[in-house]
């Protein structure tokens, strides 16, 4: 995953170091207005947690000392990932933060991935862009379903993007969604539904890119 191509560079990023205090970095967040901001050593290089707005201000409310190193509050120590992560480690690590911080291949502070970067991935891996229509195909998830789907419509036209998705997990059902090319008509779509689902597939959604 080319994650420095998605990735907001440090040059690019609002930091605060390690040795200010707590009122220095509210009244950079403020400034910025962002509500987290990345915490860097001396040097600029190593990385050593999140500061929240939120945090700040909790412990002002509780009259704690603004003179205390931004550390004092310091989040999210362990919560990043190196630039040639996997996309897996990715999504999972990002999923309950406003973003994921990135190191290099030296283990230093690259910058940071945020998550509409991660969504503007995805939503071109879809190929919403260049696509006709949308599939979500359920099946039972036996081997060989997927080959035979693709099989089955590529007889049609080719196929822009496929992403598969599991139900919950007391339901026995996987849910597969194709992004068929540009130039697909409703006729056309409606021959692929029809095969489908005499092989056994149930087309449960059908959406027209071009229309919404």
């Amino acid at each position: 995953m080319l994650l420095k191509s998605l990735c907001i560079p440090k040059k690019n990023l609002t930091t605060v170091k390690e040795n200010a205090t707590l009122q220095e970095a509210i009244d950079i967040l403020e400034e910025s207005g962002y509500r987290c901001i990345p915490i860097l050593d001396e040097s600029g290089t190593i990385f050593r947690g999140n500061i929240y707005k939120m945090h700040i201000y909790r412990h002002q409310a509780n009259n704690g000392d603004m003179n205390l190193p931004v550390t004092t509050l310091l989040k999210n120590a362990t919560k990043f990932i190196s630039v040639d992560s996997s996309f897996f480690k990715v999504f999972f690590t990002i999923k309950e933060l406003p973003y994921i911080s990135v190191l290099d291949e030296e283990n230093h502070f690259y910058g940071i991935l945020t998550h509409s970067s991660l969504l503007n991935m995805l939503q071109q891996s879809w190929n919403i862009d260049s696509g006709s229509y949308v599939l979500t195909i359920a099946s039972s998830g036996q081997k060989g379903d997927l080959a035979n789907m693709t099989k089955i419509i590529n007889r049609y036209c080719s196929i822009s993007s496929c992403i598969t998705l599991d139900a919950a997990r007391e339901e026995i059902v996987r849910r597969t969604m194709m992004t068929l090319e540009a130039g697909v008509d409703k006729e056309m779509v409606k021959q692929i539904i029809e095969h489908l689902n005499r092989k056994g597939f149930r087309v449960v959604e059908v959406e027209d890119l071009k229309n919404n």
